[in-house]
């Protein structure tokens, strides 16, 4: 039996402990019948359909699932030939140095391997993934030959590369490879003695861990790391404040998808706390977490109301967002609220709006549109409410999601 049925069945047993018909559970968790029957059949459904159950069953999410982590990600494309060079950079064969073989006469440029670091992080927040995968692997292979080189003296470098590898390898979806980035990119900073930069790494990893679904280990993984970064505020960096408020703010999203929102609204507090502490002002790591202030943890709150059912309440906070706040925003914590906005109008009925707000995000940033599963299941839920045949413009929306 594969873990989608094994899934299936414990949503079977479920249902049957709560004596309730598969209509009445897919009424209870805002989905159609047929995704009941689909997942209790052995499909395989997004990680939000199986946490809108899991909710209206009173479980976890993870509950739900094998042990966290077995089988294979049904989502990756990670074995496209298109990742083949960034494969060979980041996960090449190594000889009894346990070091990538490279050219040890080949000249190292560390100011110029710092302005290609750069230039990734630039093409990242664009939202230009195409030219992202081109520019990694030889950011990625110049990196390790500098490690090869010159040892500790590079290691922070290769860290950062190897952070925004992980980084682009999750949004696109290549997990396993993602895992290698990222367990490289704590390893060299760890070997820097930079506890900033590793920390940096696990969150990064909690963002995959997330994609996959394994909530509980996101969770754990964050909270026991914030702990253990923790700084004393009184006189904590801003860079110090940053990774740890955007740890609890990992922990609290992984807590509001596994169904445990007491927990959620514990760690958005101390999220807040730290924010605070900031005074007003903003921590960014371009390579890493990003940035982190006071808009960071209301976007969380509202996320995680998102996640939670309640699209009452993501309006509700969205419109009293000021614009100072919201204009803030990193683009893809905003292009995000836009989609939980989306979201919320579609669960609501007001699908027109719902697919107003997608189509603005196409126009903008399709590269980033490209990547989100969230919009084609809001593109899906509202055609399913819209009284009117889809107009043409609509139609290449769906078109461009690759919905049919």
């Amino acid at each position: 039996m594969d873990e989608n049925e094994l899934t299936g069945r414990r949503v079977r047993r479920a249902r049957a402990d709560l004596n309730l018909t598969q209509e009445q559970l897919a009424e209870r968790a805002g989905c159609h019948v047929n995704v009941v029957k689909k997942i209790e059949s052995g499909g395989a459904a997004r990680i939000d359909t199986y946490h809108a159950l899991a909710r209206a069953l009173g479980l976890r999410t993870s509950q739900l699932f094998e042990s966290p982590g077995l089988g294979a990600d049904l989502h990756a494309d990670d074995r496209a030939m298109a990742l083949m060079a960034l494969r060979q950079t980041i996960a090449p064969p190594v000889g009894l140095t346990g070091l990538p073989d490279t050219d040890a006469d080949e000249p190292v440029s560390m100011a110029g391997l710092r302005r290609a670091a750069g230039e990734l992080a630039v093409a990242y927040y664009r939202d230009d993934y195409t030219g992202l995968g081109r520019m990694l692997p030889p950011v990625v292979a110049g990196a390790n030959h500098a490690v090869t080189a010159l040892g500790q003296e590079a290691s922070s470098l290769r860290a950062d590369v190897m952070l925004m590898a992980g980084r682009y390898l999750t949004q696109v979806r290549a997990y396993d490879l993602a895992h290698t980035a990222l367990r490289d990119a704590v390893q060299e900073a760890a070997r820097a003695g930079d506890r900033t930069r590793a920390a940096a790494g696990v969150y990064l990893q909690g963002w995959m861990l997330l994609r996959q679904g394994r909530l509980d280990e996101t969770e754990a993984l964050s909270v026991a790391t914030a702990d253990a970064v923790e700084p004393r505020l009184s006189r904590a960096t801003r860079t110090e404040l940053g990774v740890w408020g955007r740890l609890l703010l990992r922990a609290s999203a992984a807590a509001a998808r596994n169904n445990r929102p007491q927990e959620a609204r514990s760690l958005l507090r101390v999220a807040h706390t730290a924010a605070l502490a900031l005074g007003g002002r903003t921590a960014t790591e371009p390579s890493s977490w990003g940035r982190f202030d006071v808009s960071s943890v209301v976007m969380q709150a509202i996320e995680n109301h998102a996640v939670n059912g309640q699209p009452a309440r993501v309006l509700g906070l969205s419109k009293r967002l000021p614009k100072a706040l919201t204009a803030a925003l990193t683009t893809n914590t905003r292009n995000r609220h836009v989609l939980d906005v989306a979201q919320a109008h579609a669960q609501l009925r007001q699908g027109d709006e719902a697919l107003r707000l997608v189509g603005g995000l196409r126009e903008v940033t399709p590269g980033w549109l490209r990547h989100q599963a969230l919009a084609r299941d809001v593109f899906r839920s509202a055609r399913s409410v819209r009284r009117r045949p889809l107009t043409s413009t609509q139609r290449e929306l769906g078109q461009f999601l690759s919905v049919n």
